[in-house]
C-alpha cells in the first residue's frame, strides 16, 4: 500500500510517499528562505508560499516515486496544530486529491507525525517514552499506540525550540536559531556563563525555558555600553561561549525532567523498552548524544529519526497517515483544520 503525505503547517512545503513496508519512495521539501529577513516565520507569507508551491511539490513527489494518483491507497495531510493559513492549504490540497481520485482522506496531527517517525526507520514498539520538541511544543509523553498518548509534562511557557530561536535572534545569529546556536556552541566554553537550569530538582515532568531566555538577555545587555540589548556588541568568542552555555543549560533541563519521566514510565509500563526523541530540536547532535547516554544509563533503547526526518517533512505525515490507515482510521472531507490540536485531549493545558 502507498500513502501520499502533505506537510504545510509552518514554513516547509513538503510531500512524500511511503509504503506499508516502511519504504520511503520519495520525499520533497521546499523551505521558505524569505522568513530569515524577519527573524521568524510570517504566517501570511508562509501561507502564500505554500499555495504557490504545493502543486509542484506533490507532482515532484509522485514523479520521484514513479507512481500516479491511481497507484495511491490514501492521502494524508497535516491538519493541525500549526499556522492555520498553511494548514488549510495542505488540507484542501489533500481533500481535492482524495475527492477527485476517490481515495480515503486522513487528517494527521502534526505532533503525532513527529512522534511516530522513529517507527518508520526503526523497530520501535508501543509503548515508548517520548520527548517531543516541535516548534512551540515541548512535551514528555508516553506513546501508548496510534492516536493514544499520555502526557506526563509540558512547557509552562516557552518551548525549547522557541528558546533556541529567540536566544539566537537576541545574539544576532539569524533564523532559524537552533542550527546557528549548535554551530557556534562547537567552539564555545560551556562553563563561562552561569545560566539557570529551569525546573531541575522539582517533581514532575513539566518544563520551562522562559527564565533561561531572560538570563541570556541579561548577559547580552552586559555587553552594551548603555545596558540595552539594542546596542550590545558580542564578539565571535562571546557568541560561541554564550551559545555553548545556553545549549548545555537546555540539555541539562531536558535530561533532568526526562529522568522523572523514566521513573513514571517504568512504573506504568515495566516492559517498556524505548526512549524516543522527535521534532525539530531532535536534529541537535548534542541533544541526541545526551539522550542516548541517558537511555543507556537507565537501560532503555534510544531511538530517533534520521536528521532529515526530524524537521518538518512529508515523510512523517505520510507514515502517520499509513499508521492510521492500517488501524482502520480515515476522516470525512468536511474535517476542519485545527490551529490547536493536543495529542492528549485530557491534559489540563
Amino acid at each position: 500500500m502507498r500513502v501520499l503525505g502533505i506537510e504545510s503547517s509552518c514554513d516547509e512545503t513538503a510531500a512524500a510517499i511511503v509504503t506499508d513496508r516502511k519504504e520511503l519512495l520519495s520525499s520533497v521539501v521546499f523551505s521558505q528562505a524569505e522568513h530569515e529577513l524577519f527573524g521568524g516565520v510570517v504566517p501570511e507569507i508562509a501561507a502564500r508560499a505554500h499555495l504557490q508551491k504545493v502543486g509542484s511539490i506533490v507532482r515532484t513527489a509522485l514523479n520521484q516515486a514513479g507512481v500516479g494518483f491511481k497507484d495511491l491507497d490514501a492521502v494524508a495531510a497535516s491538519a493541525g496544530p500549526g499556522l492555520i493559513g498553511g494548514v488549510i492549504v495542505g488540507v484542501m490540497t489533500a481533500k481535492a486529491i482524495a475527492a477527485v481520485h476517490n481515495l480515503p482522506f486522513i487528517a494527521v496531527n502534526h505532533l503525532e507525525a513527529h512522534a511516530l517517525t522513529a517507527r518508520l526507520t526503526q523497530d520501535v514498539p508501543f509503548p515508548y517514552l517520548l520527548l517531543l520538541t516541535s516548534g512551540g511544543h515541548c512535551q514528555i509523553l508516553i506513546a501508548e499506540g496510534v492516536g493514544k498518548f499520555k502526557r506526563l509534562g509540558a512547557t509552562v511557557d516557552d518551548a525549547a525550540g522557541e528558546a533556541f530561536d529567540k536566544s539566537a535572534k537576541m545574539m544576532g545569529l539569524g533564523y532559524p536559531g537552533g542550527p546557528k546556536i549548535e554551530q557556534y556552541a562547537l567552539s564555545g566554553d560551556a562553563n563561562r556563563f552561569d545560566l539557570p537550569r529551569p525546573m531541575v530538582g522539582k517533581p514532575g515532568c513539566d518544563l520551562s525555558f522562559s527564565g533561561l531566555k531572560t538570563a541570556v538577555r541579561h548577559i547580552i545587555e552586559g555587553f552594551s555600553p548603555d545596558g540595552t540589548i539594542e546596542n550590545a556588541v558580542l564578539s565571535e568568542r562571546n557568541k560561541a561561549d554564550l551559545c555553548a552555555c545556553f545549549q548545555r543549560a537546555v540539555l541539562d533541563s531536558l535530561c533532568s525532567r526526562l529522568k522523572n519521566g523514566i521513573k513514571i514510565f517504568r512504573k506504568e509500563y515495566p516492559s517498556g523498552t524505548h526512549l524516543v526523541v522527535a521534532g525539530g530540536v531532535a536534529a541537535n547532535t548534542a541533544l541526541r548524544q545526551s539522550l542516548e547516554n541517558l537511555a543507556e544509563r537507565y537501560k532503555l533503547t534510544f531511538a530517533v529519526a534520521p536528521m532529515k526526518l526530524c524537521t518538518d517533512n512529508g515523510a512523517m505525515v505520510a507514515w502517520a497517515g499509513m499508521e492510521r490507515f492500517l488501524a482502520g482510521m480515515s476522516d470525512p472531507l468536511d474535517f476542519s483544520p485545527r490551529p490547536r490540536w493536543p495529542l492528549d485531549p485530557s491534559a489540563k493545558r
